[in-house]
């Protein structure tokens, strides 16, 4: 039930719009003036509060003020009568959600209210969005081989070189091409990710480079592609080694030239973007059997990343299941904790789908294991 509290020196005011509130479904409580009604907004958390201008004590501007400057997440929505209604407006542009005119409108009152709480939703989804975004950049561990890859991050970031990320699936490469540009000079620009094994061969030209109208059946308008959309960004190329050898000729070119050519067309455009791929496959190998470019797979792999598998970081393994382990039991709202022997038979056991897989067996333990994850629980729900 939201929560709201309404401040003004006038009972009758007060009592009126408490009526028309609560009949809403809204939970409410009063303060008689301004410095009664800062105390309370400090002390607990509402979602709204509607505050007169002209009150004793504190009026509604300078408390206004007071909670902005106490960083109070609270919507604030000022009422004033007609002779204040400039006031209010500045109000308004100092950081109230909104102001009402007295006498209170019903109608205006509630849609004021309603719009107030969405907003509040959007606050909060946004504030869970990027924490969980601030999450899925973290690279947990300490061990030899982790760090050696965060050191090459350090020095490959703000450099312009390309980079070509190896390691097997679930390994963190996409997670390291993000640690790469977050601290590169490119960091304000897009990423643009493009998983190649996931695009048709005969549409992956058309999402790397766009398409003009016409280009072929379904081009029913022009298209601007992937290299495009990254420019003053970087680009990602995921599973490079999936690509079909028509479109590596074209990512040769855009290298060597910093130009593309759209799909049906022959316009060249200049790109300035910065190339980070990826694969999990041999590429040498690929070379040998014809199925990659030798001369494109000089181009990318400037700098070699190579990121260990999870059964080559086993000594990471108690830093990652807790970091795991408080990142899902909040958001479950769980608490749970695991020990040290479920630890060590997370330990022994062998990892092929390296973190991705440690991640969920982590989720299936919280959900299914006691509330102490013991290594009982591991053997039983972690294979």
């Amino acid at each position: 039930m939201p929560k709201v509290l309404i401040i003004d020196d006038e009972k009758a005011i007060r009592r009126s719009i408490r009526e028309i509130l609560e009949f809403e479904k809204y939970e409410i409580e009063e303060a008689e003036d301004g410095a009664q009604g800062l105390e309370m907004a400090l002390k607990n958390n509402y979602d709204i509060v509607l505050s007169d201008i002209k009150m004793p004590k504190l009026d509604g501007i300078e408390l206004l003020q007071k909670l902005i400057d106490a960083k109070c997440e609270s919507a604030l929505i000022i009422m004033s009568g007609h002779g204040n209604i400039e006031t209010a407006v500045d109000a308004v542009k100092k950081g109230a959600y909104d102001y009402l005119a007295k006498p209170i409108d019903l109608n205006r009152l509630l849609v004021t209210m309603r719009n107030a709480m969405q907003k509040n939703t959007l606050v909060e989804e946004t504030k869970v969005l990027k924490k969980k975004i601030a999450k899925t950049i973290d690279m947990i561990g300490d061990s030899g081989a982790i760090n050696n890859v965060k050191d090459i991050i350090e020095k490959v970031a703000p450099t312009e070189a390309r980079v070509l990320i190896t390691g097997s699936n679930g390994s963190g490469k996409e997670l390291v091409a993000k640690w790469i540009h977050e601290k590169s000079n490119r960091a304000a620009g897009p990423l643009i990710e493009v998983n190649c094994a996931a695009i048709p061969s005969e549409l992956i030209e058309s999402e790397l480079f766009g398409h003009e109208k016409g280009a072929f059946t379904s081009a029913v308008a022009q298209r601007k592609g992937k290299f495009e959309l990254a420019e003053g960004g970087t680009i990602f190329l995921d599973e490079i080694g999936d690509m079909s050898l028509s479109a590596q000729a074209k990512v040769l070119r855009a290298l060597q030239e910093n130009k593309i050519t759209r799909v049906g067309g022959d316009k060249e455009i200049k790109v300035n973007v910065r190339v980070i791929a990826a694969t999990n496959k041999d590429l040498k190998k690929e070379i040998e059997k014809e199925l990659f470019r030798e001369d494109l797979f000089h181009r990318l792999s400037v700098i070699p990343i190579h990121v260990p598998g999870l059964d080559e970081r086993k000594e990471d393994i108690p830093l990652l299941a807790k970091h795991f382990m408080d990142m899902i039991c909040e958001e479950m709202g769980a608490a749970k904790t695991i020990s040290s022997g479920a630890i060590e038979a997370l330990k022994a056991r062998k990892w092929p789908g390296n973190i991705r897989e440690f991640r969920n067996v982590i989720e299936r333990l919280i959900i299914l294991g006691n509330k102490e994850i013991s290594k009982d629980d591991v053997e039983k729900f972690g294979k």
